[in-house]
């Protein structure tokens, strides 16, 4: 669930995240993204920021995500119109990876949902978080109410040393499994504590308020294993282990089937089939797709971007790469695209047409480095 892309236009107001003045005192190098001034880097370079997460941990500002919650005694109920997964049946301290879907079961975004007991807490991409807040506005009774998180900062400490870091810091935070949430207070602060991630390594996203986001996160810099990250080496990161970027690999017109992600659709709601876009997610279940996401390994060392076309052995376009770059953990190119039924099994030949010309590749089984998650 994170983005690269920007969507940002020229003309637009940039707006920046309570942590804008860190990120320029660490020399960080700013960029538009998602109408928001990020960074993508800082002065050690995106290699090097991939690999420290990697080998110790890394902080990454996800303050432009949108943060909602749900409050109401039927909030579960009414949120399984509109996603796929089991809401109702997540306990409390739980969280889910889900989706929203359109009426013709096309991914309007990816979201990460948790049970705090007394709501639901919802984490959205920041280019759709107007459009999800509207389609929830419009879908919801009157009797859920949704409520925008902006005057809170998200972080995300990501890799091995991350769990030993907080626990230096919250000891509480050792208990925590993946996809476990809690309300634990850190440095005398209330922070909403999510163990999850979207780099394949073991990790925490954590929610502050936003006055209280820099002194923690110079907290957490502080620590010797810490370094800070920008969105290069969160592409990279989630890239590797075959996380899907919502503008890139998902939009509007994919669907869960297409993307490989029919594993968010909850055995019960199988049985139901009563959430937006049920119907067409159905068919293609019962009957196929006619294209399918897939890992793909280019031969040599040049990566290949998205927007590069996949050739078939007869040199007929078959697909489009949506996501691609330099592996720095597997010291080379991986990638994923969209190819016709009858070129997704693994091994496939494939050729990317990089430039005018042909590049051997094949399919390959993502993620393309194993998940180090705290099962």
């Amino acid at each position: 669930m994170t983005e690269l892309a920007s969507t940002t236009t020229e003309t637009e107001i940039l707006k920046r995240t309570p942590l804008d003045g860190l990120h320029r005192a660490l020399g960080a190098r700013m960029v538009p993204f998602a109408g928001y001034e990020m960074p993508v880097q800082y002065a050690q370079g995106i290699l090097s920021e991939h690999v420290h997460c990697r080998s110790h941990a890394a902080l990454f500002d996800v303050s432009h995500m949108g943060q909602f919650s749900l409050r109401g005694t039927y909030a579960a109920a009414a949120l399984e119109l509109l996603v796929p997964g089991d809401m109702a049946g997540m306990a409390p301290g739980r969280q889910r990876y889900s989706l929203f879907l359109n009426e013709a079961g096309g991914i309007i975004d990816d979201l990460m949902i948790a049970n705090a007991g007394n709501c639901l807490r919802l984490v959205v991409n920041a280019s759709r978080k107007s459009i999800d807040a509207a389609h929830l506005a419009a879908n919801l009774p009157e009797s859920v109410k949704l409520v925008e998180h902006a005057d809170r900062a998200l972080l995300a400490l990501q890799g091995p040393s991350a769990a030993a870091v907080l626990g230096r810091m919250c000891p509480e935070t050792a208990g925590l499994a993946f996809m476990q949430v809690a309300d634990l207070p850190i440095m005398g602060i209330t922070c909403w504590v999510s163990r999850s991630g979207y780099t394949g390594e073991d990790g925490f996203e954590i929610s502050v308020p936003a006055e209280e986001a820099e002194r923690f996160a110079r907290a957490l810099l502080d620590q010797p294993e810490v370094h800070p990250a920008g969105l290069g080496a969160r592409d990279s990161l989630r890239l590797e282990a075959g996380l899907c970027l919502y503008g890139q690999d998902l939009d509007e017109t994919t669907s869960p089937i297409e993307a490989g992600l029919a594993w968010t659709i909850a055995k019960r709601r199988k049985m139901e089939w009563n959430f937006l876009g049920a119907d067409p997610v159905r068919e293609q279940m019962d009957n196929g797709v006619q294209r399918k996401r897939v890992g793909i390994r280019p031969d040599g060392r040049a990566p290949a971007r998205a927007g590069t076309e996949i050739a078939g052995p007869d040199g007929s376009i078959i697909g489009v790469i949506t996501s691609g770059t330099f592996g720095p953990t597997l010291g080379a190119p991986v990638a994923m695209g969209y190819v016709k039924r009858g070129h997704t099994a693994d091994d496939t030949p494939l050729d990317l047409m990089i430039r005018g010309r042909a590049h051997p590749a094949r399919v390959a089984p993502t993620p393309f480095v194993p998940h180090r998650y705290a099962r």
